[in-house]
Formats: C-alpha cells, structure tokens, sequence
C-alpha cells in the first residue's frame, strides 16, 4: 500500500507523542543516602526502629519499594514540595548489619537505586549499608586535621637535639643537621633536624589560627630513626621529643658502630627520669590542644617493634641498664623471647635468626600468636595512652591489615584492640593506614576508618594531575578523567558506612607520597633521580588551590599535611619530609587554607551533608554537599581555557528561583572570599568558569 508523504509526516506525529507518554524516571530527581534526613536515626542502635526516605521528582513515581534483606517493603509518600516527592517506611533492625536498595516502578518501568544512582540491574556490592551500634565519635565527622612529622616541624628546644655521633643507625652514625633548610639527604632516616613537642608548643596559635582541629602525630615514642616506625619503648614519648634532664654519657668515638657504647644515648633513652618528663611534656600538649578545642591522635606501630627495641635490644642497649630484663636477641632465657619467631633455637646468646617485617632485620616482626603476654601489654598499651593523665583521642595504626601471621588472627587482634580502647575511651577514634578494599575491617567492631588513599587521595591525584600518588607515573588518559574519577570515588565509598566515610582521613599528601604540590608539575621521578630541586620547578599553585577545595568540602575529614599549607614541595620519601619554611612561608597559600577551613566549619552541609553528582564533562566537574538548612555547589575547572556552563542546581533542592552567592573563588591569579551572586532562572545558574579555577557557592532564599 502506498502511504503519502503527508501520511508519514502523520505517523511521525503520533509516534512522537506516544513516546512522550511514555513513563520515565526523572534521574535527576532520584536521591536517598544514609544521613540523618535518610536514614533515621543516622547512627541506630540494635533493634531500633529506623525511618529510611526516598526522593522522587514530583507526580514521576507509581511505587518506590524499600528490598532489604530479600524483603520488598512498600514506601509511602509521606511528603511533597514544588519540586519533589519523599517516600517513607519503618523498618525494625535486629543486630546485624543491614544492606538496602530502592525498586522504583512508573507505568511499565522499573529501576533501581543504590550507592551508584538509577541502575537497571541489583549488585549488593552497592547497596546502602546500616551497622546497629556502630558509632564513629562526634568530633572527627568532617574535622580537619593536621599531621605532624615531628622531627620536621619546629625546634622548641634544641638542649633535647640528637647530636652527631649519638648513635648509630643502620650500621651509619646518626647525622645533627645545622641547617633547617637544607633538602632532606637521599638517606635520610639517620638525618635529625631537631624538632620536637615543645616546638608544637610553641606554635599552638598558629595551628589554632588556621583552623585546625585534630592534631595526628606521626610516632612519637622512643626510637632511633627520624619516622620512628621502628618503636623501642612504647611506655615512653622519646626523649629527643620530649625532655633530657639528665643528660651525661659520650658519644661514639669516630669509627665506632657498636651501640652497647653509646652511653650518651643509653641515658637519654633508657633514664627513667628522662622518659617521665618527656610523657609529662606530652601531657602538657594534649592538655594544651583541649584547651583549645583540638584533638590529639597518636601513630601505633603494633605489627613489628625495631631493633633496638627493649623487648629485643638487637643493639644491646638494656643488657647492662639496672631496671631492664634481657632482651630476647640477647638471652635465650629472656622475659621477651616469644615475643618474637626465632628461626634458630641454638644460636644464643645475640640470635638474629628472628622474623622480620619484609624480611628487614631492623622491624622484628611481634608475635602475637606465640605469646599471650605481647598481646595483653599491647592491649595495655593501647588503653593507656587514650586513658588519664595520658589523654590521647585515639590512634593510627601502621600497616594495620599486616599485624598477625593469618587474616583471622589479624580480625581478631583488631576486634580485641577496639574493646579495649573504646572501653578506655569510648570517644578514641581507631583509624587505620591500608590500601585496597577496606570493608572486612569496617564492619563496627574493629577499625573505625582507614586513610582514605583509594576513594579520595588517587583519584583526585589523577584527575587533577595525571600523576601517581608517588609521581612514579604520568597517566594522561587520566588527565581530566572525570568519568573515571567519579566512578573512583563512587566504587571505593561503596565500602564505608555512613559513620565511617565522614571520618575518613582525606589527605592530598603525607610521609608516605610525594607533595600533591610537586605532582602539579607532572614530573615523573624522584629526589634520586632527578634531584630535590625539580620538586619545586613548574608547580601549578592553581591547580593546588582546586584540590584543596576539593579536600575542604568532600566527605571526611580533610587532613593537611604539615607545610602543604606553606607551598611546600618534595618527590616521595624521603622528599617529603621537608622542615616546615617558618619565615619562608607561601603566606597567600596559608591564608588559602585558612580561608576555605573557615568556611567550612561555618558551613554544616560541608563536613556532614549529602554529597551528590550535579554535572561533568572533560576537566570539569561539579558537585553539590547539602542538608535542608544548607546547599553548596562545588565548580571546578581544570582545563586549561574558560568554561561556560549551565549548571541545573535545583536537584540540590533550591527553589527554581533564587541566588547562589560565591563564598570562595580561586584562578590562576589567586583567589577571593565573597564575590559574584548568581541568579537561579527556573532551577538554573550560568557561570563562566577560567582555566584552573574553582568555586564554592550557597544557595540563598529569595
């Protein structure tokens, strides 16, 4: 049959229109997560009866079904705005862990809603998690923190300074710097520039002034090297830290290497009267932070000790010191023996047969499984140091998924570890270092949060920079990446629960990687290679600034390392552990900081409010953090010419008409408080953003 082109242009017609009855979803509209305007109460204990929320665009939905636990529950609508539907229902928790996702049906069409967003098909991988009883402690949610490398800081008091020849360490003798500003030496963990407590001290008002909140220390007890990652006394702060007030000894005598006569140090570390006054001072920090309204986390290094650690005294250090037993190393018939898995059983007395942590001899491996009594000190030691007159608000623990010698013993080190401090201090934060998935740890009853590398740290490295978290490698496919970057962020966070992810640790630098400053530069290598000064040469302090933005107004608490803040650079360790440039300071860079840190402690929805998706595109990306009372909008261009862009910030839940107000601006030419408002037009704003720029904006009523 001949149809005519009028007929055609008719059926086109009719087509067109019956697509458009069809029902769809309106993506944008969907939300629900886990706070407390969610999920209530947002952190319910067992058998609580809890309300969990759903938003819809208005009229779009038929039915919205809670499924939790393979049960299908139907949601009520229980409220409505101009723009929005909420979707409600009860649900009775046992003990357990509970895991949900949301069935959405309009007309014919079904789809469902999880951590990822609107997905067609269920994977449990996302769905939203509940914990009952698992509380992570009020004032780490969305604090901003500060790490501190001590020995890098400041100097307070230079009477407690290892001296040149002290000791020696790694079969070296230990090194005084002179010079502060002198770049770190390739081999630098017998290299001291003097800092201390007191210097921590002494520039309380500083970290006070810039906003800072939680102090976390890097070790702080007895240790030979400058990281103290290899701990020889965990009942004391080191006295290099702390205090000498018996200071009487020699040093070694040139060529010397053997550690038995380094009398000097023997006193330092090993007199009581040192290592109390030296916890004394610690005290008077703790105090002192409190005083101030900030916490204090301390370092816990409980999978291996070091050599010289007491316990051991592979260098002989205690074996002849009134007060002391013998070291395991030494005395076949030592206290400490199990304390270590000796592979020789017949090489007493000095026996280096132990285990060591990757097979380095400097890092005995502590043996947990063989001795009850190693367990049960360490377990004291966790509680001692978070309980009176101690005070400590809690602990990072070192390589935490390696302590034990089998994935069940390390559970179950841990689970132990979190009933006794939490006992001790039910307000001690537990916070561990690890790479990787993290959710077996984060069940409730062991760790409460991790050092967020996997869903902030790389993939902002990436996005912004193309550079890996040591600047070991450039990827330019990952240059701007957005897409990859949001499915990052989105894949990793799927491991927290809600109480967990707002107290992750969200770092752009620290001891371990090099300075996101240097990564700006995109220079593949490191001090060995390419030397300290191409850390420092074509940095990008613009692309710095939209990092920081991004740490400031993310999910967790943004973590500062010590001098990031001041425009210090360095390639990975030992690179990184620069000193800090007091009187060479980025001043700019510090007002920067503490600027946005104002900002965002003024500001609610940005340390505890919903974060969502609101648009992207290469090198552009922009993402609201919101609560009822609050709304931001966070702009973010990273390329390298202006964006223009037409932003829909209604699924932020403003009104279609209204203002957006600029709290904080930042380009290639520094930034700005305050500044241009942006008109809402039917749920909209338009902004021209320049290259390498960002933009925090809040929503304002009309």
């Amino acid at each position: 049959m001949e149809v005519s082109l009028e007929e055609i242009v008719q059926l086109e017609k009719v087509h067109r229109y019956i697509s458009n009855m069809r029902p769809v979803f309106n993506k944008r509209a969907l939300f629900s997560d886990t706070t407390s305007e969610y999920l209530s109460p947002e952190e319910p204990n067992a058998y609580d009866e809890v309300t969990i929320r759903f938003r819809t665009a208005k009229n779009n939905m038929d039915q919205v079904f809670l499924v939790c636990q393979e049960k299908k529950y139907l949601m009520k609508l229980v409220e409505s705005d101009k723009l929005f539907d909420y979707y409600a229902c009860q649900l009775q928790l046992g003990e357990e862990k509970t895991s949900y996702y949301f069935e959405l049906r309009s007309g014919s069409l079904v789809g469902y809603y999880n951590t990822r967003g609107l997905v067609h098909d269920v994977n449990e991988y996302y769905n939203f998690i509940v914990i009952p009883g698992f509380k992570t402690p009020h004032w780490a949610k969305g604090a901003v923190m500060y790490q501190i490398y001590v020995d890098r800081f400041c100097n307070g008091d230079t009477s407690n300074d290892v001296l040149t020849n002290e000791y020696c360490y790694i079969n070296e003798p230990v090194h005084q710097v002179a010079d502060w500003d002198r770049y770190p030496a390739q081999m630098d963990v017998r290299e001291f520039y003097g800092g201390d407590l007191q210097g921590v001290l002494d520039k309380m008002d500083y970290l006070q002034d810039l906003g800072v909140e939680v102090i976390y220390f890097n070790p702080l007890f007895v240790s030979p090297s400058n990281h103290k990652y290899d701990i020889q006394d965990y009942d004391y702060i080191d006295p290099h830290f702390g205090r000498i007030v018996i200071d009487k000894g020699d040093l070694l005598a040139a060529g010397e290497k053997e550690n038995r006569l380094a009398s000097r140090y023997i006193n330092r570390v090993a007199n009581l009267t040192n290592l109390e006054a030296s916890n004394e001072l610690f005290i008077q920090v703790v105090e002192e932070a409190h005083r101030r309204g900030m916490r204090v986390i301390l370092d816990g290094v409980f999978n291996h000790c070091g050599s010289f650690n007491k316990w051991m005294d592979r260098e002989r250090i205690y074996e002849k010191v009134k007060g002391y037993e013998k070291g395991a190393y030494v005395s076949e018939d030592s206290v400490y023996r199990e304390y270590f898995d000796f592979h020789n059983q017949n090489s007493w007395p000095y026996n280096s047969s132990y285990d060591g942590w990757w097979g380095h001899n400097t890092l005995p491996k502590l043996n947990y499984e063989g001795s009850k009594e190693l367990f049960d000190y360490v377990m004291y030691i966790g509680k001692k140091w978070v309980s009176p007159p101690y005070n400590a608000d809690g602990w990072r623990l070192d390589v935490a998924a390696d302590l034990g010698h089998s994935r069940e013993f390390n559970h179950y080190f841990w689970k132990k570890f979190r009933k006794a401090v939490k006992e001790a201090n039910p307000d001690a934060i537990i916070l561990a270092e690890h790479y990787g998935n993290t959710r077996e740890w984060l069940q409730g009853d062991e760790w409460d949060t991790v050092m967020n590398y996997d869903a902030f740290m790389e993939p902002v490295t990436w996005f912004l920079t193309g550079m890996e978290k040591h600047s070991d490698d450039y990827r330019e496919d990952l240059l701007g990446n957005v897409w990859t970057f949001w499915g990052a962020m989105k894949h990793h966070s799927a491991n927290f629960s809600l109480p967990s992810w707002q107290v992750a640790m969200n770092q752009l630098s620290n001891h371990d990687h090099s300075r996101f400053l240097t990564r700006t530069n995109r220079k593949v290598g490191r001090t060995s290679t390419l030397g300290p000064e191409a850390a420092e040469q074509g940095i990008n302090k613009a692309v710095f600034r939209e990092a920081v933005v991004m740490q400031m107004t993310w999910v967790g608490a943004p973590t500062i390392y010590y001098g990031d803040e001041a425009g210090v650079c360095g390639f990975t360790d030992p690179d990184n552990r620069r000193t800090y440039p007091w009187g060479r300071e980025d001043q700019e860079l510090i007002a920067f900081h503490r600027d946005i840190i104002r900002i965002r402690r003024e500001n609610r929805e940005l340390r505890t409010g919903s974060i969502m998706y609101v648009d992207c595109d290469y090198n552009f990306l922009a993402y609201g953090r919101f609560r009822n009372e609050g709304k931001c909008l966070i702009l973010i261009n990273n390329n390298s010419h202006l964006v223009y862009k037409v932003i829909a910030v209604w699924v932020l839940g403003t009104e279609k008409q209204g203002k957006m107000k600029t709290l904080l601006y930042t380009d290639a030419e520094g930034y700005v408080t305050g500044g241009q408002e942006y008109e809402i037009t039917a749920g909209k704003i338009r902004v021209e953003l320049p290259a390498t720029s960002a933009m925090v904006l809040k929503y304002e009523p009309l």
